[in-house]
């Protein structure tokens, strides 16, 4: 079974995140590095993936400016969507060369991880028959938008644990205008930490990737080990 480093790197702007996954990816896929889960929290950003365009945020720069919130074009799949603080988000990078498949069938782990996570805490939740992501009936509850390069995976998921989703009224997320939106402490009608999602979710990781999940929040005591980023 191989390893997978855990970092839980709290908040982190999404600039100095990307950077950090940029390093990592080119560790592992020199074989300097173990795979690697980033699991983090964004202030607010909106991104576009590479099939956003422009016109999928709804405000000007002056109303972005009053939200507190930046843009950022990246070259992971999907369109537009949103990062803040109450949202898990986690980007592995993982040597898919040693798991075999290819990108849809890592993207349906993604989806099993996230929806095994959600039943381990009480939301019911699936995948199928609706766009990448995970659903709650009709409404979103996580986001996922990869890259493969090397074959290793760059980029990931995003879980709506507890963030403020008035932030999604001001894009088309993931490029479809009508999508609801939820959140698990929208769902269970009380409170949810991230913490507690992130040890659920590594825990359920490693399952569907089978895997040994092993903590390590500095970043270091691991092969190639790298500097953890400032909240930027």
């Amino acid at each position: 079974m191989n390893n997978c480093t855990v970092l839980r790197l709290g908040l982190v702007g999404y600039q100095p995140a990307l950077d950090l996954q940029r390093r990592v990816h080119q560790q592992v896929a020199d074989g300097a590095r173990p795979d690697t889960l980033l699991l983090l929290e964004h202030p607010h950003v909106y991104t576009l993936g590479r099939r956003g365009a422009s016109e999928d945020i709804l405000v000007d720069t002056d109303h972005l400016a009053e939200l507190g919130a930046e843009v950022h074009h990246t070259d992971r799949g999907g369109q537009a969507t949103y990062h803040g603080p109450g949202q898990l988000v986690g980007y592995p990078i993982l040597d898919l060369r040693r798991r075999g498949g290819g990108p849809l069938s890592y993207v349906r782990a993604l989806e099993e991880t996230i929806i095994s996570t959600l039943a381990q805490l009480g939301v019911a939740a699936g995948g199928e028959q609706r766009p990448t992501g995970v659903w709650v009936g009709d409404a979103k509850i996580a986001a996922i938008g990869v890259k493969i390069s090397r074959g290793v995976s760059l980029h990931g998921f995003a879980l709506n644990v507890d963030p403020d989703l008035s932030y999604f009224e001001h894009i088309v997320p993931c490029g479809v205008p009508d999508a609801r939106v939820t959140s698990m402490s929208d769902e269970l009608g009380r409170t949810v930490s991230v913490d507690q999602v992130a040890s659920a979710l590594t825990r359920q990781f490693g399952r569907v990737f089978g895997m040994e999940m092993v903590q390590d929040r500095a970043g270091v005591g691991t092969p190639g080990a790298v500097d953890t980023p400032s909240a930027g």
